[in-house]
């Protein structure tokens, strides 16, 4: 019998897509975010067994609170998806959206997975899967530095880890989901235009739910930004920083 599957930012975009998707798989689900009435909604939308957990995981308590809520339920599958993004010249952007990018993106990422890690681990089964961005397998990215740098925490710390757990021939599967554009409201709280064109949530959630059963470590849909990740890798970093340089000041409306 499938048991819990755990969504963080599960409000809006990917993360609601996740509950969508997971839901229609037959999981009864444990959601996560700021706007409760959100979470209402979409439990109400869905029609499944749905426990609802209003929290602002950009502090440290709330996530601990969240899991502690958690703790004794049977999980197998932890969406740590939580996260957002900002587009600006480093010298003009807002200092305290930066700072709580940092709490969202990398401390609370950070925490709740390791924290879920411990708890799969001594029951000997389960997935993760953290959200990052194909922004974390490039060098840098200009224009959204504090975003890139971000995401690169995420995708190298969820690699380490998933190496650990191999050698340690453990039964918890952990990846990192590193998507390009994705058509969701995440470009309006950026305030970006993106200058690839976007997939779907549902092909990005479909993808990563088919690769996380295979378990990949590193999912990257769509072979546009395998090619470009594995470009920005092989090229000389100075190269694909200026490269992303170009693509980010699009994003702008510089030239």
């Amino acid at each position: 019998m499938k048991q819990y599957a755990v969504i963080t930012g599960a409000s809006a975009g990917l993360g609601t897509e996740f509950a969508r998707q997971l839901a229609a798989k037959g999981y009864k689900l444990i959601l996560t975010a700021r706007r409760e009435d959100r979470l209402k909604q979409l439990a109400e939308e869905l029609g499944t067994e749905c426990e609802i957990i209003p929290a602002d995981l950009s502090s440290t308590e709330e996530c601990l609170r969240f899991f502690e809520a958690v703790r004794d339920k049977k999980i197998d599958i932890f969406i740590n998806n939580a996260g957002f993004g900002d587009c600006s010249l480093f010298l003009k952007g807002d200092l305290d959206k930066e700072l709580s990018m940092v709490d969202v993106n990398v401390k609370a990422v950070h925490t709740l997975f390791k924290l879920m890690l411990q708890k799969l681990q001594n029951e000997n089964r389960g997935y993760i899967l953290n959200v990052a961005s194909s922004a974390g397998l490039l060098p840098a990215g200009p224009y959204m530095a504090t975003y890139y740098a971000t995401k690169a925490y995420v995708t190298s710390l969820t690699q380490a880890v998933a190496q650990e757990l191999k050698e340690q021939k453990s039964a918890v599967y952990v990846g990192v989901l590193c998507p390009g554009p994705v058509d969701t409201e995440f470009n309006e709280v950026a305030n970006v235009e993106f200058a690839l064109p976007g997939i779907t949530p549902e092909y990005c959630v479909r993808y990563a739910l088919h690769q996380m059963a295979e378990r990949r470590t590193v999912i990257v849909p769509t072979l546009l930004m395998k090619l470009s990740t594995t470009l920005g890798r092989i090229s000389p970093r100075k190269l694909s920083v200026m490269i992303t340089s170009g693509q980010q000041r699009r994003k702008l409306g510089k030239r």
